[in-house]
């Protein structure tokens, strides 16, 4: 049966590929090999499919070549936007920067103007109170000579009276001679309150005078110090915008945090305690109310100031690096699937100094599996910073860290694929994306 098939594959094929002999010669014997219509086929079919190989695998292999060229292209193009957006984000922090600086001089000549209005407005409050003074004390004497004058009158009607109604003789000589003496004692006491009435007429006048020198000076002390106030107001509210800012971004309410500095910080006195410049119980002016509002808001600036501080706000590589890997999740660099990061990757050249993002204490200096050498730094707030794969720890546990201070250098320990560092930031024990924190402080620092 099986013959006869393969005869009847022989004759169709014959056709098309008719039966070949290779002969084989040597010096005894001739030998030849029959190649068989089928036996041709099978050759020929199995070159075509090795040719037919040869071609694609070829062609994946030229693929797989250009896919990885324009990969690498478009990492490098992805690259460079990313560089160009830093460079920028750079360029507006240093803006931000600038202006905040030329704020704050701003202010600071704002301040030092209302120091120096101030002064003035009080040496003019007490020069009105002289004045004030000198008037009650001229009308207090012109109001008393008034008095003498008219008590002498009353004396003279009653002395006439008295030596009308005596009946002691007297000659025509003698009461010539006491009304003569009469009127020249009278003339004198006019005389003389009429001229102690001009001079005290004079002092009133020039004291009416001086009155309106000094609140014509007081009027444009007024204006200056609108001004002034203006100024300040502008100063401080530009300069608060910013931080406010700043701490929203951050994803922290303004106000539950200057709560917690205020209680931190509840000390009375210094410079910013509310003025008063009024010398009697009433209510405060308007003037008093705008000066007492700049104060509050200095007072919110310094207490900004506490909690920038206190906070993480900084950069912990100062360095050149780049980023790497950021917040959220990605495919594991070490083939463990798609995992949550929660920090973010910079690298950088082998024993880069770290630094402290903030103010705080040293909760953990040590090896930690995963994190290999880690530092944990527990800030205000309920904020908790880590530095993950040092290759140094340069901080005990216990020690007490400024923003700025070196905590360690960079390296590739733990669970790393090449030098980095991992830097985290913690709110109530959540990890939260540093670059929240690191944006934010471009509005300010």
């Amino acid at each position: 049966m099986l013959s006869r098939l393969a005869y009847r594959i022989n004759a169709a094929l014959e056709r098309h590929l008719p039966e070949q002999r290779l002969f084989l010669k040597s010096d005894r014997e001739t030998r030849f090999i029959r190649l068989r219509p089928a036996t041709q086929a099978i050759a020929l079919v199995g070159g075509s499919a090795a040719l037919a190989w040869t071609i694609i695998a070829t062609a994946i292999i030229l693929m797989d070549s250009i896919s990885a060229g324009s990969g690498r292209e478009q990492a490098a193009r992805q690259q460079a936007l990313y560089e160009q957006r830093l460079n920028a984000l750079s360029e507006d922090r240093d803006t931000r920067a600038d202006e905040a600086a030329s704020a704050q001089e701003r202010f600071n000549l704002a301040l030092a103007q209302v120091a120096e209005m101030q002064g003035r407005l009080l040496a003019s409050e007490d020069r009105r109170r002289e004045l004030e003074t000198g008037i009650d004390v001229i009308q207090n004497t012109l109001r008393r000579t008034i008095k003498e004058r008219d008590e002498a009158r009353a004396r003279v009607e009653e002395a006439n009276v008295a030596l009308a109604s005596n009946g002691a003789p007297k000659t025509e000589a003698g009461r010539a001679k006491d009304a003569l003496s009469t009127v020249d004692i009278l003339a004198q006491a006019l005389a003389s309150t009429a001229q102690e009435r001009d001079v005290m007429e004079g002092a009133a006048e020039k004291a009416a005078e001086r009155a309106e020198a000094v609140m014509a000076e007081k009027k444009a002390l007024q204006a200056r110090n609108n001004e002034i106030f203006s100024k300040l107001e502008e100063a401080v509210s530009v300069s608060m915008e910013p931080l406010d800012k700043m701490f929203r971004e951050a994803g922290m309410s303004p106000d539950d945090l200057l709560n917690q500095v205020r209680r931190g910080y509840s000390g009375q006195g210094g410079p910013l305690t509310p003025l008063s410049l009024s010398t009697k119980s009433s209510e405060a002016s308007v003037d008093e109310a705008r000066a007492n509002a700049i104060l509050q808001g200095l007072d919110r600036m310094n207490l900004y100031r506490l909690a920038a501080f206190k906070a993480p706000f900084a950069m912990p590589v100062k360095g050149s690096f780049r980023w790497t890997s950021g917040f959220g999740y990605r495919r594991d660099p070490k083939g463990a699937g798609t995992r949550m990061h929660e920090g973010t990757d910079m690298a950088g050249a082998y024993g880069l100094p770290i630094y402290a993002t903030g103010d705080g204490v040293v909760t953990y200096a040590s090896w930690d599996s995963g994190y290999g050498r880690l530092v944990k730094i527990k800030h205000e707030f309920g904020i908790e910073t880590r530095y993950a794969h040092m290759s140094a720890i340069r901080v005990n546990v216990g020690d007490r860290v400024s923003r700025g201070d070196r905590i360690g250098d960079m390296g590739n320990s733990g669970r790393s694929t090449g030098t980095h560092l991992h830097y985290e930031i913690r709110i109530g024990g959540r990890a939260v994306n540093p670059m929240t924190f690191i944006k934010a402080a471009n509005h300010v620092f």
